[in-house]
């Protein structure tokens, strides 16, 4: 499969926006721990390829234990991951995938018990602005690796 069109270059100004947006987020205490986490699996779920790679490659170049990237699509079933990172990967699932009638109590309780406000906030705006870079990606085919050199991606080694 091909690109359909390269969003960034046709909504430039748009582009640019959400991208400021995105780097105002990596510099919030909550997203620098957890968002390697958070945009991998969300990208998992929605299946973005464009972003998965991409965060995989991030999440090595951080020092991100291969075995716990791995781990990240079964969470749930591994022991890897503290109580803090289980409630923003519930969190995530919750928002990417929204039930019929919204987040239940139980995984809000059990997520806030977990962050501060400003915390579950600042992580909520990180599930809502992954899912909108998956959505972008794979409407248009943006093609996994095609951006690693432009990012410093290709340090990763993961080519």
């Amino acid at each position: 499969m091909s690109q359909r069109l390269n969003y960034f270059q046709v909504s430039e100004v748009l582009s640019k926006k959400y991208l400021d947006f995105s780097m105002a987020l990596k510099k919030t205490p909550v997203v620098q721990e957890l968002g390697s986490l958070v945009d991998i699996r969300a990208s998992q779920i929605n299946g973005c390829g464009f972003c998965l790679d991409m965060h995989v490659k991030e999440a090595t170049i951080k020092g991100e234990r291969a075995l716990r990237l791995h781990h990240v699509a079964i969470w749930r079933e591994s022991p890897l991951f503290s109580p803090r990172e289980r409630a923003a990967l519930e969190w995530t699932e919750a928002l990417t995938t929204l039930p019929p009638h919204g987040v239940p109590d139980e995984i809000y309780d059990a997520v806030r018990a977990q962050f501060t406000e400003s915390e579950l906030s600042d992580l909520t705006f990180l599930v809502v602005g992954i899912n909108g870079w998956n959505r972008l990606n794979v409407a248009f085919r943006t093609e996994p690796g095609s951006a690693d050199k432009a990012y410093g991606l290709d340090k990763a080694g993961l080519n």
